[in-house]
Formats: structure tokens, sequence, C-alpha cells
């Protein structure tokens, strides 16, 4: 399988005033073209701050993270922004959607940085996206009129109108009620398997895990297969 990440020898070390505080501790991971891959592991020990890695939302402080043979912590602030903008889908646990915005505008907003030309072609893509997502008869609500399994959906079709070849799911499921996560798990594959996604969901739940192709287990920083 073609690699798509390549991490080696990862750390990733914050500051609290004088205090160093690890997250990452030389983590070495490849994930293939198309793969996914859940990561698991207790609060404070990495998961999210390897996910941030992989998004290019912030740098190791030591080894390398490449996307595609990019390393991504040599990438200017001007190249990173340009990645995420095409190549990598968003999926956050708050849903982060703009409270004014209609379900179209904020899946509308994610094509902003692609600069895509013409009205016309926008809302094709918009209509496309959402309905993808089954919420093509909600495209004019704001997100106060959608229940939070909607809001998540919409959310999912704001990430995946970019086409990005990666989708980071952090948490995405753990807002929602156990019969709402199952369909939004059963989406998220759906969609992983027609459109040939690489897919990293961060979850703690055990019963999303079992759905991937490979669970990481992340512990003081380090990653274990299982």
């Amino acid at each position: 399988m073609t690699p798509v990440y390549e991490l080696t020898g990862v750390s990733k070390v914050y500051r609290a005033g004088a205090r160093a505080v690890p997250a990452l501790a030389g983590v070495d991971l490849t994930i293939g073209d198309g793969e996914w891959v859940a990561i698991r592991g207790r609060t404070g020990h990495g998961k999210s701050t390897l996910l941030n890695l992989l998004g290019g939302l912030d740098r190791p402080t030591a080894g390398q993270v490449r996307l595609d043979g990019r390393d991504l912590g040599r990438l200017s602030d001007a190249e990173l922004t340009r990645v995420r903008a095409t190549a990598i889908g968003f999926i956050f646990q708050t849903f982060n959607l703009v409270p004014t915005l209609s379900a179209a505008e904020n899946v509308e907003a994610a094509l902003v940085p692609l600069r895509v030309a013409g009205a016309a072609q926008r809302r094709r893509r918009v209509a496309a996206a959402l309905d993808s997502v089954g919420l093509a008869d909600r495209a004019g609500h704001l997100p106060s009129e959608l229940s939070g399994g909607q809001q998540q959906r919409v959310a999912i079709a704001r990430a995946l109108i970019k086409e990005p070849k990666v989708l980071l799911a952090d948490e995405p499921t753990g807002n929602l009620d156990e019969e709402t996560r199952d369909e939004i798990i059963a989406l998220m594959e759906k969609l992983w398997r027609e459109r040939g996604l690489t897919l990293v969901l961060v979850s703690h739940d055990a019963a999303i895990a079992r759905r991937a192709q490979r669970t990481a287990v992340m512990s003081r920083g380090r990653v274990t297969f299982r």
C-alpha cells in the first residue's frame, strides 16, 4: 500500500512557563493511501496532538511528518495553509459551524481558500455535498434549526466539498447519542469507501475503533497497534 503519511521520530514538547510538557515521544507511523486508522487512548496521552500534526495545524518539535512525501514541518505557513485547504478535510467533535450562516453557507465557506470561480459552480458543489450526507432539504436551515446529528452531517459536507485526499476526525461522535453516533459512523464509512479517502479517526469509543482497518493506541505520547 502506498503511504500517504510517514512519521519518523516525531516528538512534540509544549512549554508551560519554564516547564517542558512532552506530548509525543518519538512516534514512528505509516498510514497507507485509502486506509482507515482509528486512534484510541486516554485523555492527555497525545491523540489530539498527533491529529494536529497530521493536519498541519502544528509542527513537531523533532522528527518528520511527511504527507505524500512532503515534510509538513518544513513548509512555509502559506504552503501549509494550501495543503490544509486542498488535501485535508477536518471534522471536529463540536461541529464548528458558524451560527449565523445556513447549512449551505457553512459548507460553501470551505471553498473560499480554493477561490472557486462562479456562483453557479459553487452552488452545484454545495448541493452535491449536502446531498451526499442526506441533507439536501436542509440547505437553508441555520445550525440552531438542526439536530446535533444534522449539524455533524453539515460539518462532514464542509470537509468533503474540498474533495480532500485525507479526512481527519477528532471525536466526531462525542456529542451525539448512541443511535445518532451509529448513523454518523455508518455515513463516514460509506463515504470513505466510495471516495477512497484516507481516514484517521480519534475516538474513545471501542465500538467505532472496531470498524477501522487498524487501531492505534496512544499511551504517554507513544503509538502501538492492536
